[in-house]
């Protein structure tokens, strides 16, 4: 059983919730801070502006827009977590063990089920308490979504208040023993919505003042901006910040001058490209547990073929894309799992075929990747060289993300290249593996089904936290890349950027913490 509920610590806290432009890059920046829109965000006080004494709200420039309408089921929950605005019922340390948050204490009641109470006078943003009822159906709408969060793939999940104490506990099933029960609830895909947040009949969950955290979103103007204000009513540690105004820049470019300019407190993922242009001192380097990938099609095409997936294994030499894409802030990779996880360097050596001596013997493949992350689209430059010089001849299809997200997961790329986070979702990496690898996975853009690394995933999952757990990972592992299935090439470093007179923000592997309670923004970047 875990420790007694505690109060929410800075750190804890954190985990709740990670030089020219071009002219027409220099107007979208312009018109994401400005407030000009037109939209609901002109009521909100200018960006940057101070509400109060040593409050003053804190400008955001987001790598990525919403996929999908801030949907907390969805990966836009990843977002509203960055702002700490909405909240699962427990939080990963730095270990990546679970912590009381919405629940203040659990225990395992049989091999399939867990009991949770709920912590007490906690208050929804639209005024509504949470309650054991709201638990539950906010889990149940997680469970019963189509797709469902990838936090629950393979998870049958059920919830039902606890008879014995009703308006103080839920009991929370799987299908299967899960003993990593608790890190899964910490995931924000399931953060708990006042009931008001779920339609009638059906449809999009609506996050607008639905959510528990320090504060509420208040307004959402599309793809391009969110409004956030102090929520005054927060259950715990109120924010000292008036207020968030986040602006989704995809363009690297842009959101480097966001930072250069001084017209975004924070910034997220400053291309590495535009390091040298930036002041030393703004940037902040984390250290990631995102993997580059060459993922290559198992199923169809020139890949399906084992002997052309080991020539392209063979071709791809990951240290000159380090060197030259990512400058050197990147660490070349030796699996799938990086060295923000410090156990994955004793993974056991695996046997990889030789590469035919014909290489890609002329065949045409397609490459995939998105302009969403600065580098992939140089990442495809060098990789399609790499490619051709082994014999493949290499055409390259480059898109915005949601554009291109349902052609990769459907197979219709030869290779596609991603950034992808490996322990996202629990603090756990075996989600992630069952996710892109199993024959089930819904994001399995490998299009890979082998039943021996299926038994291997499930091992590694019903094996309970530790040593055990973590070797029976690296198995898993290794007959992925045995079978060629994908190629890592690298992991990331994530250079966040702060202005000088940002405080405590937050800086965090697991991408799901940016903004805190106790961040601000000084006169500096006022």
């Amino acid at each position: 059983m875990p420790r007694p509920a505690l109060p929410p610590s800075r750190s804890v806290r954190r985990l709740a919730l990670h030089l020219a432009v071009p002219a027409a890059g220099l107007l979208l920046l312009t018109g994401c801070f400005s407030g000009s829109t037109g939209s609901a965000q002109d009521a909100a006080p200018t960006a940057g502006a101070s509400a109060g004494t040593g409050d003053a709200r804190i400008r955001i420039a987001h790598l990525q827009p919403p996929r999908s309408g801030f949907s907390p089921l969805t990966d836009d929950a990843f977002k509203m977590a960055r702002w700490s605005n909405i909240e699962p019922l427990v939080v990963l340390d730095d270990n990546g063990d679970a912590q009381p948050l919405l629940a203040t204490a659990w225990s395992q009641v049989d091999p399939t089920t867990w009991r949770f109470e709920i912590r007490q006078g906690v208050t929804f943003h639209d005024g509504q308490p949470l309650t054991t009822d709201a638990v539950v159906a906010s889990l149940t709408a997680a469970a019963a979504a189509s797709p469902p969060p990838r936090i629950l793939d393979g998870v049958q999940l059920t919830a039902q208040v606890d008879p014995a104490a009703p308006q103080e506990a839920v009991l929370v099933r799987t299908a299967a023993a899960d003993p990593l029960l608790p890190q899964r609830l910490s995931s924000p895909q399931l953060s708990i919505m006042s009931p008001a947040a779920y339609p009638s009949g059906g449809g999009q969950v609506n996050p607008v003042r639905h959510g528990t955290g320090p504060f509420v979103l208040t307004a959402v103007n599309g793809t391009s901006s969110a409004t956030l204000d102090r929520f005054d009513g927060y259950w715990g540690t109120k924010a000292a910040a008036s207020g968030i105004d986040a602006s989704f820049v995809p363009d690297g470019t842009a959101r480097a001058a966001a930072l250069r300019t001084g017209t975004a407190d924070i910034v997220e993922a400053v291309p590495a490209g535009q390091a040298s242009l930036l002041d030393p001192a703004l940037l902040h380097e984390v250290q990631m547990p995102r993997t580059n990938t060459l993922y290559l099609n198992t199923a169809s095409g020139v890949f399906a073929d084992p002997a052309a997936r080991a020539a392209a294994r063979a071709a791809v030499d990951a240290q000159t894309i380090v060197d030259v894409v990512y400058e050197g802030r990147a660490d070349v990779a030796k699996g799938l799992l990086g060295p923000a996880l410090p156990w994955s360097a004793d993974r056991p050596q695996r046997t990889q075929a030789a590469a035919p001596a014909g290489g890609g013997n002329g065949r045409v493949i397609t490459l995939g990747t998105f302009t969403d992350r600065a580098e992939l689209p140089e990442v495809a430059v060098q990789l399609q060289a790499q490619l051709e010089a082994a014999g493949f001849v290499v055409q390259q299809d480059v898109r915005e993300y949601a554009q291109i997200e349902a052609d990769a997961l459907s197979g219709k790329f030869d290779a596609f290249i991603l950034s992808r986070a490996t322990v996202l979702d629990s603090g756990d990496p075996v989600a992630y593996l069952a996710s892109d690898f199993s024959c089930a996975g819904s994001f399995n853009i490998s299009q890979f089904c082998d039943p021996a690394v299926d038994a291997a995933i499930a091992a590694a999952s019903s094996t309970p936290a530790g040593p055990q757990r973590r070797a029976a990972v690296l198995a898993a592992e290794k007959l992925i890349l045995e079978a060629d299935a994908a190629v890592p090439m690298l992991h990331e470093r994530v250079l966040q950027g702060e202005q000088p007179g940002v405080t405590d923000a937050a800086r965090d592997p697991r991408e799901r913490a940016l903004v805190t309670p106790s961040t601000t923004v000084g006169a500096a970047s006022s």
